[in-house]
């Protein structure tokens, strides 16, 4: 894939060429899947959100967003990130409004929440903390978006957001360790 014609397309787009999502989509599509498939792959069963409906939503929204001004490819699938965050999020509060369940449980956030299973409550806990944690370090929170909710690795979340590897996993493990003694988690 040619990451300047992503690029090209993008900025097209804002300035108007309705013909470039024609040509975005498939340039764009599977990255999005494998974001929205690593975020879903341990969700509850009965989680009505497949990584097919995931990405199409967050495309729908995505290219709701007229006249953006397009940085890069890496621009475009951090908003993409956080666009399946929004969703992944605002599925959750209305699950979580629909039990009325109101006990703010403890939660660990680490490796295991990339694979494994979190219920509603959690996950608005972290997307709380998070918010705070942006108010504190922007970059930090931007890295946790990607690992925790886009299911990006270390090495896809650096393209992304344009930093080096080292810098995803220092920033990944000090937003770990504050959100995990913010949500009243130990260590």
């Amino acid at each position: 894939m040619n990451r300047s014609e992503i690029t090209i397309l993008l900025q097209a787009h804002a300035s108007g060429d309705e013909h470039a999502l024609d040509e975005l989509i498939p340039l764009v599509y599977n990255e999005m899947y494998n974001m929205a498939q690593g975020r879903l792959i341990g969700e509850r069963p009965d989680h009505t959100y497949s990584a097919t409906a995931l990405v199409h939503e967050a495309y729908l929204k995505l290219v709701d967003f007229n006249r953006i001004d397009w940085k890069n490819r890496n621009h475009f699938f951090a908003i993409a990130s956080q666009i399946m965050r929004n969703i992944l999020v605002d599925y959750a509060v209305k699950q979580n409004a629909q039990k009325r369940g109101g006990n703010r449980n403890k939660v660990t956030l680490g490796e295991k929440h990339m694979k494994w299973e979190l219920n509603l409550e959690e996950i608005i806990s972290i997307d709380q903390a998070l918010k705070k944690l942006e108010k504190l370090d922007e970059r930090q929170s931007k890295v946790v978006e990607c690992r925790f909710f886009g299911g990006l690795t270390i090495e896809e979340t650096a393209n992304t957001l344009g930093i080096s590897e080292p810098t995803v996993s220092r920033d990944w493990k000090m937003a770990r360790a504050w959100l995990n003694r913010e949500l009243g988690a130990e260590g």
